[in-house]
């Protein structure tokens, strides 16, 4: 009886562990090819860098923002990579922006990234709340949930006298 007491246990516990682990996203921003976008989730005002290696020994660029307009894009830190950077609007909305790259002869990249407007009002810690629950949070509160149960067991596991945990 004690074995399948403990086994109980421990599968809670690690179904706790499993349920807690965070989920592997692709982010928006990431990587298109050989374009990076960073941040991937940028707010009006920041200042957005565009990395590319897509234009090989190319020493110049040109970049487009739907959001932010036109920049250019220069020889960065290493060898065939452009670099450029632009700056999301005071008055951009929230949503996703293109940005289209342009390098001679005729290579023509897109990428898309995040805007997420400032916060007006709730904002969203976790858990639910404000803009509603995201699987992540139900995750974490079952997985918060089973651990506690689980650590439970243990306690009053280890609170019974010794004369009442031997079998009959």
């Amino acid at each position: 009886m004690r074995v399948v007491r403990t086994g109980s246990q421990l599968a809670l516990i690690l179904g706790a562990l499993v349920l807690s682990a965070p989920t592997a996203v692709a982010a928006v921003g990431e990587p298109a090819g050989d374009v990076r976008v960073n941040p991937g989730k940028a707010t009006p005002g920041t200042t957005v860098t565009v990395t590319t290696s897509a234009c090989g020994k190319e020493t110049y660029g040109k970049g487009e923002s739907e959001a932010g307009g036109k920049f250019h894009l220069l020889p960065g830190d290493r060898k065939g990579v452009l670099v450029g950077e632009f700056q999301v609007p005071d008055d951009a909305v929230s949503g996703t922006d293109t940005v289209t790259l342009k390098c001679p002869p005729r290579i023509k990249k897109t990428v898309t990234y995040q805007i997420s407007g400032r916060p007006n009002g709730a904002v969203d810690a976790g858990f639910g709340g404000a803009s509603g629950g995201d699987d992540r949070s139900i995750q974490l509160a079952l997985g918060v949930l089973l651990l506690g149960g689980a650590a439970a067991g243990v306690i009053r596991l280890r609170r019974r006298s010794p004369e009442a945990r031997t079998p009959a």
